[in-house]
């Protein structure tokens, strides 16, 4: 079985570890066949274990059970598919250009493994976050210890259960548990660390990680923005916005966190998406079984607060015993305001109206890096300079966060919202040490590399230039 328990006399972070690196060292996590086996199994028992998942996800949230398949099951089944396929040709050594000046020999780069790995998983996408880094852990030949979310415990538990039956600890195993167990993973010598959460927690997990020189990878997040251009196709608009803002309750990391919109179309585009929240959800979202609830207390109290600014020109409502807050869009909201400060991470969507372009974009630079950015527009010379001048992690163009849901596309943040990035073949080299080989031929030795130089620098020269 692959789940911990702690003892008083043994510390599991360390006990693990030590399994871990023994296991390592054998070489098996290496074979390429043993790694397309072991991602067989674990898509094998994904699909057994269906019904179970989407039942910890509905109680975890009330996730509807086609947002559980779209968004969490179905993407880490494509990973683990896109990796079987490509791996064979992943792991071979791959051939780059020599200089003439190191002839005759030729040059190689090794994707190898970093060794035992650590992946803390996150609570709002609790199935996908937690194993989509570890299918790319496996695939690149790691060991795998996992800390899926406490806030999460239904999703947690069938993790935990899954990686149980179908892989020994020293391999890949889970530590549920909450803060403390966390710290005493980060306290411990990780060869690789893979953490997706808020900036605050990903401070903390970057200043662990530095002690021992560990590399990191930090999925964080941010307030995205999402810009309505006065050209923009309104209808599209307001029914993208509404569908990416609200999937999951606004539980989104890369959900458009504030809207920006340009006052010619604003009022249009408000009524627009009003008939998109009632087309979706209907008259009473509270009674939608596809609009899931918020993670926790904390989280709604939170969120409450929020709806304090500006006016609710759309929902407004809560039910505290059903942790509900209905699908809300605030217009008349300033930059000062409370739910502008932080990254909202629920169904409130703040609208702040434009007329200059310019300014807005030089207000967005002036912020702290967004993870997304969204802009609405048929303009293709306004949506490139968007793409090139703005920092930000990734996005879309007439659209809202379905850049996640493409394998092909490196996921991450810059700066504030997140270092490194991972999904299909981004994911293989995240997990990978990529050492460079210079393998020289014995059929000739050059001598003008040896001394004495005297003059031969003309001659490098000459050959470099």
């Amino acid at each position: 079985m692959a789940t911990a328990t702690k003892t008083k006399k043994q510390n599991i972070a360390q006990e693990l570890l030590t399994k871990q690196r023994a296991f390592f060292r054998t070489g098996e996590t290496k074979n390429v066949d043993f790694r397309i086996k072991k991602l067989k199994l674990l898509k094998k028992a994904i699909t057994a274990h269906e019904e179970e998942i989407y039942e910890a996800l509905k109680q975890d949230f009330g996730k509807p059970v086609f947002e559980t398949y779209v968004s969490e099951i179905g993407m880490v089944l494509e990973e683990i598919g896109l990796m079987i396929k490509n791996l064979p040709n992943w792991s071979d050594p791959e051939k780059v250009d020599t200089p003439i000046t190191i002839h005759p020999g030729s040059s190689y780069i090794y994707r190898v493994p970093y060794g035992v790995t650590l992946v803390i998983g996150a609570w709002n996408y609790p199935f996908n976050l937690t194993l989509t880094p570890v299918v790319g852990a496996i695939a690149a030949g790691n060991c795998v210890i996992m800390k899926p979310s406490e806030l999460s415990p239904h999703t947690s538990a069938i993790i935990t259960k899954i990686i149980g039956e179908i892989y020994e600890e020293d391999f890949v195993a889970v530590v549920e548990g909450s803060v403390k167990e966390t710290q005493e993973l980060l306290a411990e010598k990780f060869d690789f660390i893979f953490f997706t959460g808020s900036t605050r927690v990903g401070k903390i997990v970057a200043e662990a990680a530095a002690k021992h020189l560990t590399p990191t990878t930090l999925e964080l997040g941010g307030k995205s923005p999402c810009i309505v251009a006065k050209d923009a196709d309104l209808a599209m608009t307001a029914k993208r916005i509404v569908w990416g803002k609200f999937l999951n309750a606004g539980q989104t990391c890369i959900a458009p966190d504030y809207l920006l919109v340009h006052e010619n179309v604003k009022a249009a585009l408000i009524f627009k998406m009003k008939e998109c929240v009632k087309e979706f959800y209907g008259n009473n979202p509270e009674e939608s079984p596809d609009f899931p609830r918020i993670i926790n207390k904390d989280h709604f109290k939170r969120l409450s607060a929020y709806l304090e600014d500006g006016n609710a020109v759309v929902g407004g409502n809560t039910i505290p015993a059903d942790l509900y807050i209905a699908p809300t869009i605030l217009d008349n909201i300033d930059w000062e305001d409370e739910v502008m400060q932080d990254e909202i991470f629920g169904p409130i969507l703040p609208v702040i109206t434009f007329t200059d372009m310019d300014e807005i974009v030089e207000k967005i630079k002036d912020l702290p890096t967004p993870l997304s950015l969204y802009i609405f527009t048929e303009k293709k010379s306004l949506a490139e300079k968007l793409i090139l001048d703005v920092e930000f992690g990734g996005g879309c163009v007439n659209d809202t966060v379905t850049h996640f849901a493409n394998p092909n596309l490196p996921f991450g943040g810059v700066g504030n919202s997140g270092v490194g990035a991972y999904h299909g073949k981004f994911s293989f080299d995240t997990f990978s040490h990529h050492k460079g080989i210079h393998k020289k031929s014995t059929w000739l030795d050059v001598p003008l590399r040896y001394p004495p130089y005297e003059e031969k620098v003309l001659l490098v020269k000459t050959i470099v230039n």
